[in-house]
């Protein structure tokens, strides 16, 4: 929608706003009642100065979006707010988390509240993403969601009955970090092994590096890179599979196996009606979903498991500000 176009209330007379906080960027935008973002905008985030510049940009942010579209501040249902953790989504305080630096404990719904004067709800990327999916995506219909996001890092949420499920303290679904090597390579969080470690885009450009290094067969990623594997990124592996190199797909199919064993793990444990997966390159890895759903069998005790639908995201890159938006709704 541009900034000429004015949104309509939905049905209920309400619109949310949904802002999406990264270490770069600050994204915001209105949403209706059927999860279509009607206007968005963003501005720079300056997460390594000081936690009132920090929230200036969260504030001009929202502010742009009122600027453009004045009447809906009068249908405005809440402000929801996804932020990187870790955080409290109880209380709307953004912890310590290492991509916002500028913020320590810093009581982030509170201040959105006191400025705009509107209910304001803070969760973590993932959790806010699977409850947009839940509610208006690809888990529309089915009463547990497990929502995996597949990108730089690995993150999930679980939502049960359209509501998010976030343990004693706010901490639960951490599924990335789930360990299936405890020999495996050591992720960022301390532990070996975690889903994180071996199929998150580093990980999967890592693959690519030591299968391009063991093998003398031509490849499109090495011209991807100029010849500098250094430079190797998932994204070069997805356009080379795309492109039809055999390597490429050596590469995605290893880590659709590691997914597999991993998503046995968790319908073992959880069960849910349906696993929805978002996020960087969910898009290439969707192409592997009939081999993940042929191999879970191997990988999950449940007799049942090839019952559970595994769904690619309805929201790509606007998850952030949808799943923020989503917040108000449950």
């Amino acid at each position: 929608m541009t900034s000429k176009e004015q949104p309509t209330a939905d049905q209920n007379g309400n619109l949310t706003l949904g802002v999406d906080i990264g270490g770069t960027k600050v994204a915001a935008g209105l949403v209706d009642a059927k999860g279509t973002i009607l206007f968005q905008t963003r501005v720079p985030m300056p997460a390594r100065e000081d936690a009132a510049a920090g929230f200036a940009a969260v504030e001009r942010a929202i502010n742009a979006v009122f600027e453009a579209q004045p009447e809906a501040r009068a249908s405005l249902a809440g402000i929801g707010i996804c932020a990187p953790g870790p955080l409290d989504p109880f209380r709307g305080v953004v912890l310590n988390p290492p991509n916002l630096p500028c913020w320590r404990n810093f009581p982030l719904a509170a201040e959105v509240q006191r400025v705009f004067h509107v209910c304001a709800k803070v969760d973590n990327d993932a959790n806010a993403a699977a409850l947009a999916e839940a509610i208006w995506g690809a888990g529309i219909g089915f009463r547990n969601v497990f929502y995996a996001t597949l990108g730089t890092g690995i993150g999930s949420g679980i939502v049960f009955d359209r509501h998010i499920y976030h343990g004693r303290t706010g901490s639960a679904a951490e599924g990335g970090h789930v360990s299936i090597d405890y020999n495996g390579p050591r992720c960022g969080c301390g532990k070996r092994g975690c889903i994180e470690a071996l199929c998150s885009g580093p990980a999967i450009a890592q693959r690519a590096r030591q299968r391009l290094l063991e093998s003398e067969a031509p490849s499109r990623m090495r011209e991807l890179t100029g010849g500098n594997l250094d430079n190797l990124t998932a994204e070069h592996v997805a356009k080379a599979f795309r492109e039809g190199d055999a390597l490429a797909r050596e590469v995605l199919e290893a880590t659709a196996d590691l997914l597999t064993v991993w998503l046995g793990n968790i319908i073992d444990f959880l069960e849910p009606d349906v696993i929805v997966v978002g996020g960087g390159i969910a898009q290439v890895m969707s192409e592997f979903f009939p081999r993940m759903q042929t191999e879970l069998p191997k990988w999950a005790i449940n007799a049942r498991c090839c019952e559970i639908p595994l769904l690619l995201a309805k929201y790509g890159s606007e998850a952030g500000i949808a799943g923020a938006a989503a917040l108000c709704r449950q």
